[in-house]
């Protein structure tokens, strides 16, 4: 497996997975963008082998890998959002505070 092409389509598709999980594009946080592009990765290098897909092809991307990571952040940020803030997109403008069960209760907001 080519990994700089891997690490490429994990930034890349968690990049995209972070902007749709959040109602504003010009407020991406660090934290989000990392979960998004770490799923990516593991999605695109671990599981996504495993199940057959491969990543990448003969003359760079697959199509059917670069979605199936692509999902696989998404779903995976849209849980941690709904975990930490009870709402799968992320908006901190409107109040959204955290209320999960990963919240930090322990700082004021």
């Amino acid at each position: 497996m080519n990994v700089p092409a891997l690490l490429t389509m994990a930034v890349l598709v968690g990049w995209l997975a972070t902007l749709i999980t959040h109602a504003e594009t010009d407020d991406v946080s660090l934290p989000d963008f990392a979960v998004a592009v770490g799923a990516a990765a593991l999605a695109g290098g671990l599981l996504a082998p495993l199940l057959g897909i491969p990543p990448t092809g003969e003359f760079g991307f697959t199509l059917s890998g670069t979605l199936f990571s692509w999902a696989c952040a998404t779903l995976l940020l849209g849980t941690v959002n709904l975990l930490r803030f009870g709402t799968p997109r992320r908006n901190r403008r409107a109040g959204a505070r955290p209320v999960g069960p990963l919240a930090n209760t322990g700082h004021k907001l």
